[in-house]
C-alpha cells in the first residue's frame, strides 16, 4: 500500500536523492524491509518531476509469472503511460508494435475506461524487441524515460530466470535515453538479484536503502494530521503508535488511522487499545494464510523466537523446551521459514521482522 499527497511522511533526504537520480538518468535499486514505503517515495518523486523532457513510467509486476507475462505488462504500460488519451495509446501500439492486433474492450459504465490486451508471444515478437521499446519511444518523443518497476523480485521466480535476467540487462544497459528504478517487497530476493556477483544485475545501478522514519519525525506528523481533522492526540500516544509497530511506515499509517477512527475528540488509552486490536484483526487473515501448511516444529520455532530465542536452537535445552525435534531438523526449519519470509537471518541470529505479525502470533499461539 502506497500513500501520496498530505499522507506522505517527509523523507526529504531520500526524496531529493531519488529525484536527482531520475533527473540525471541514474539507474536506482530501492531496497528496504517490507512496508517501509518504497512505492510511496517513488510516486512522491514522480509527482515532483516538472521537467517536460523527463517522463516517468510506473508499473507493478507482482502477478507476472513468466517472461512473456512480463513483456506484455512492460509493453502495455509503456503504451499507456507515454500517451495522454485513448486514441494516442492506440497510435502508440500501431507505431511501435505494428505486428499486433490488440484486443480492446470498454467498460459498460464508462466508455472512456478501456481494457487492452496486446497478446505478445514468442511467435510475434522477440524479447529484445520488447525490451528496446523504452529507448525507441524516448527517442521519438524527445524525452528521457524513467521506467519504475515494482515487485521486481518476481523476475527471479520466472522459469529460466537467469536467461531472462541476462536478456534484460543486455538490452537495458546500452540504452542512452532510459533509466530504471527497480524495487520490490522481498528484501532477500532483491539483495540476491543485485548484490550477488554471479547474478546478471550485479552493479546495475545505485543501491538506495530505505530505513525506518525516526519517531521524532513521526510524532509531529501524526499530531498535525489529527489536528487537521478536529481531533487531538498527545505526543505520548503518538509515540506509542510508533513504538507498537516499530516505526514501520505502513503500519504507523494504519494504526494511526484506526486510533483516529476510534476517537471522538481527544484520544484516550482505550481508543489506542481499540486501534491496536483493529489492526491485529485487519492483518489476521493474511497471517493465518502465511502460517497455513506449517509443521508443528516450524510453529514451535516461531514461538521460540517470540520468546526471545535468536540462536542456539540446536542445544538440547531449547530442543526440549520448544519441541523442535532433533538437532538435524533445525537447518531445514529455519530455511523453510526464511523462504516464506516469516523470519529473517543476520549474523548468525534469526528474528521476526514484522512487528505486527510478532504481536499477533504472541496473542494467538502463546
Amino acid at each position: 500500500m502506497s500513500v501520496e499527497g498530505k499522507n506522505f511522511t517527509d523523507r526529504k533526504r531520500e526524496t531529493e536523492r531519488l529525484k536527482l537520480d531520475f533527473e540525471n538518468g541514474i539507474n536506482v535499486i530501492l531496497v528496504s524491509p517490507r512496508r517501509i514505503g518504497k512505492s510511496s517515495i517513488v510516486k512522491k518523486v514522480m509527482s515532483e518531476i516538472t521537467d517536460p523532457n523527463i517522463k516517468v513510467v510506473y508499473m507493478d509486476i507482482y502477478d507476472c509469472r513468466s517472461e512473456y507475462d512480463f513483456y506484455n505488462r512492460f509493453a502495455l504500460t509503456l503504451m499507456k503511460e507515454t500517451a495522454t488519451k485513448t486514441e494516442q495509446v492506440i497510435k502508440n501500439i500501431k507505431r511501435f508494435l505494428i505486428r499486433l492486433s490488440p484486443k480492446i474492450s470498454f467498460s459498460p459504465d464508462n466508455i472512456n475506461d478501456i481494457s487492452l490486451s496486446l497478446g505478445i508471444t514468442p511467435q510475434n515478437y522477440q524479447p529484445e524487441e520488447i525490451l528496446q521499446l523504452p529507448e525507441l519511444i524516448a527517442k521519438e518523443k524527445g524525452v528521457h524515460l524513467v521506467v519504475c518497476i515494482g515487485e521486481f523480485q518476481q523476475i527471479g521466480e520466472f522459469p529460466e530466470s537467469i536467461t531472462v535476467q541476462k536478456r534484460l540487462r543486455g538490452v537495458w544497459q546500452h540504452q542512452r535515453n532510459v533509466s530504471y528504478c527497480l524495487f520490490g517487497s522481498k528484501k532477500h530476493l532483491m539483495i540476491n538479484l543485485f548484490q550477488n556477483r554471479k547474478m546478471p544485475f550485479y552493479q546495475f545501478g545505485e543501491m538506495m536503502y530505505l530505513d525506518i522514519i525516526p519517531t521524532q519525525e513521526w510524532i509531529p506528523f501524526i499530531c498535525r494530521r489529527f489536528e487537521s481533522q478536529g481531533k487531538t492526540i498527545s505526543e505520548d500516544l503518538a509515540q506509542r503508535i510508533c513504538e507498537t509497530v516499530e516505526n514501520v511506515s505502513s503500519y504507523v499509517q494504519q494504526l494511526a488511522w484506526n486510533v483516529f477512527a476510534e476517537t471522538k475528540v481527544d484520544v484516550t488509552e482505550q481508543d489506542f487499545i481499540n486501534g491496536v486490536d483493529a489492526l491485529l484483526a485487519q492483518c489476521s487473515g493474511l497471517f493465518e494464510e502465511q502460517l497455513k501448511g506449517l509443521t508443528s516444529y516450524q510453529i514451535n520455532f516461531i514461538r521460540a523466537i517470540c520468546n526471545g530465542v535468536t540462536s542456539g536452537f540446536g542445544s538440547k535445552a531449547i530442543l526440549l523446551e520448544y519441541n523442535l525435534g532433533s538437532k538435524s531438523n533445525i537447518s531445514a526449519i529455519k530455511n523453510a521459514l526464511i523462504e516464506r519470509e516469516l523470519i529473517e537471518s543476520k549474523n548468525g541470529t534469526v528474528y521476526i521482522e514484522d512487528p505486527i505479525f510478532r504481536l499477533w502470533f504472541r496473542k494467538k499461539y502463546m
